[in-house]
């Protein structure tokens, strides 16, 4: 296929739109991205670029008319909806409804949003049970990327949208309104499960608001228990969570955001870390794999089991990102897994990102952001610790997307194996950091020092195969979430017999433990300048990125050479 110039135009440079500018460069394409700031800047911006083509994979402005009407390129949006579905509340709705298909529309932009005729569309069956962040970032993402290959192959084939006739029994899809908190509200008496599915329809944004507490909280990252109490009241604190009982059970909330008063900026935060001295009297329910192994709780971030001579710790935190305090469990958990009686110890992340790293959110939320945030890198270079010296062959299972100091922590692993799809980002200049986590150690023993800098240096998204073509990681499994999981296991049992094996092994008996203090001592030398004496603006991009604040342009690093000559 000829290479074309592709303009992104995007909300944000998030998950998906990392996706489809690996798949479009992967395709032999060298896409350009735009971020979505003023329309007539965004305007100026394409035209004097003047692609051939301009893809909206997350958009949630409406795209000027100036673009679609007179351009002489298609604007393509990708919308997460069935054919014929309309509005910005498409999962909100899906799940809400509890519908059993599902799908991505690629529609051409035209004077009422997402009316306009089709370029491709991809459906799917809908689990029950899924959160909105995980459906848009899991089979969305997918579907989104089937699309954007055909639209592609359409477009040089001359193809021409269809537009949707609402009269086809075939047409699903129809107009659905804004959801508003209104639609999204409940009674704490109704049951665990149709609340909790609720807060997956609003999950990562906007939330669902309901009084807690005697306050008004967005609430967020909801798992079902059989627990009962009187509805609306905290039963339970474990770990970062609350359990707060409902008309037939009860639910543990991981995540709140307080509701804004006038004028005021509030962010999600652990619930127990919000709520603080209104727990006070509280009952902690206390477990872990150390004091419970075999533990049949339903709410367990962290959790073992053994399958032969393979260990397997999984470990799921809201949103991948690790607050001092989770540091310190998951060490606790490393330490107590190495002592085990297996060969193999499996370290694989749960559902959603794989680890970012660091928690900015806990962070911004301290009395003194930088002196948290010192704390919480030094926690999470443990972590890293623990791992590099695992007598156990560590696997590291990327069963999600893998950013800053998490890509770091999967890369101490002896073997890294990716799900398909997933994207790392093994760099941290972009939040004013210099890196830690034993960066200059890994990636230099994973890629090679010239090409480590690089990574660093250009913070750019790499793709899983990308990933494997550079060495950081060893193979890739399917994308379907079940299938991954069972090829992991294999893959984790069979890595004991590979020829590679011995390889690792020497690795380890090797180990050099001062050059790995001096890695940790070097690299701490740097984030002590960056986080306690904000040498590049951590402390303010921190903020930027906990509050969401938008991008003020399009980072220079996006935009590809053939957009800055005009074409």
């Amino acid at each position: 296929m000829q290479a074309l110039r592709i303009v992104l135009l995007s909300s944000a440079f998030n998950g998906l739109t990392q996706r489809a500018w690996l798949e479009l460069r992967e395709s032999g394409h060298e896409p350009s991205v735009v971020l979505f700031n003023d329309a007539d800047d965004v305007c100026r911006q394409i035209e004097a670029a003047a692609p051939q083509l301009v893809i909206c994979p997350f958009l949630k402005d409406r795209v000027p008319a100036r673009l679609w009407r007179d351009a002489p390129f298609p604007v393509v949006i990708i919308h997460p909806g069935i054919v014929g579905d309309r509005g910005a509340s498409a999962l909100d709705w899906a799940i809400s409804l509890q519908q059993k298909r599902w799908g991505v529309t690629a529609l051409q932009a035209v004077e009422e949003m997402d009316a306009g005729p089709v370029w491709s569309s991809s459906e799917f069956d809908l689990p029950a049970g899924l959160r909105k962040s995980e459906l848009y970032n899991g089979l969305v993402s997918d579907a989104a990327i089937y699309c954007l290959r055909d639209v592609v192959e359409k477009f040089v084939g001359g193809y021409q949208p269809q537009a949707v006739d609402y009269a086809d029994p075939a047409v699903r899809g129809r107009l659905q309104p804004n959801m508003k908190q209104a639609d999204r509200a409940f009674d704490w008496r109704e049951p665990a499960e149709a609340i909790k599915r609720r807060i997956d329809a609003g999950d990562g944004q906007p939330g669902v608001l309901a009084d807690l507490a005697g306050g008004r909280y967005y609430l967020y990252d909801a798992h079902l228990d059989h627990r009962r109490g009187s509805p609306g009241q905290i039963l339970a604190v474990h770990d970062d969570a609350v359990l707060v009982a409902t008309g037939d059970a009860s639910l543990w909330l991981g995540a709140l955001r307080r509701a804004p008063e006038a004028g005021e900026e509030t962010f999600k935060l652990p619930a127990r870390h919000l709520l603080a001295d209104l727990l006070d009297e509280v009952p902690r329910l206390e477990w872990s794999i150390a004091t419970h192994p075999h533990c049949e709780e339903s709410y367990q971030p962290i959790r073992y089991r053994r399958v032969g001579k393979v260990g397997e710790l999984t470990f799921e935190f809201y949103n991948g990102a690790l607050s001092t305090e989770q540091c310190r469990r998951l060490q606790r958990a490393l330490q107590w897994a190495k002592r085990q009686d297996c060969e193999v110890l499996l370290l694989r992340s749960g559902r959603g990102s794989f680890c970012n790293g660091i928690h900015l959110n806990v962070i911004q939320a301290a009395q003194d952001p930088g002196a948290e945030a010192w704390r919480n890198i030094q926690a999470i270079d443990d972590v890293c610790l623990e791992i590099l010296t695992a007598p156990q062959l560590v696997v590291a299972g990327v069963a999600g997307n893998a950013g800053a100091g998490g890509a770091m922590l999967a890369l101490a692993a002896d073997v890294v194996l990716a799900r398909q799809g997933v994207v790392f980002n093994p760099h941290y200049q972009t939040m004013g950091l210099y890196g830690s986590e034993y960066w200059t150690y890994t990636l230099p023993r994973a890629v090679g020092a010239e090409t480590a800098a690089k990574l660093c240096n250009d913070c750019l998204p790499l793709g899983a195969r990308q990933a494997w073509r550079l060495g950081m990681v060893q193979d890739i499994g399917p994308r379907d979430e079940q299938e991954f999981g069972r090829w992991l296991l294999q893959a984790a049992k069979q890595a004991l017999l590979t020829p590679a094996w011995q390889a690792w092994r020497e690795r380890k008996e090797t180990l050099d433990l001062a050059q790995l203090e001096r890695c940790r001592q070097a690299e701490l030398g740097e984030m002590r300048l960056d986080m306690l004496r904000n040498r590049r603006q951590f402390i303010e991009k921190c903020g930027n990125f906990v509050h969401k604040r938008r991008a003020c342009g399009t980072p220079q690093r996006l935009v590809a050479p053939w957009a800055r000559q005009g074409g």
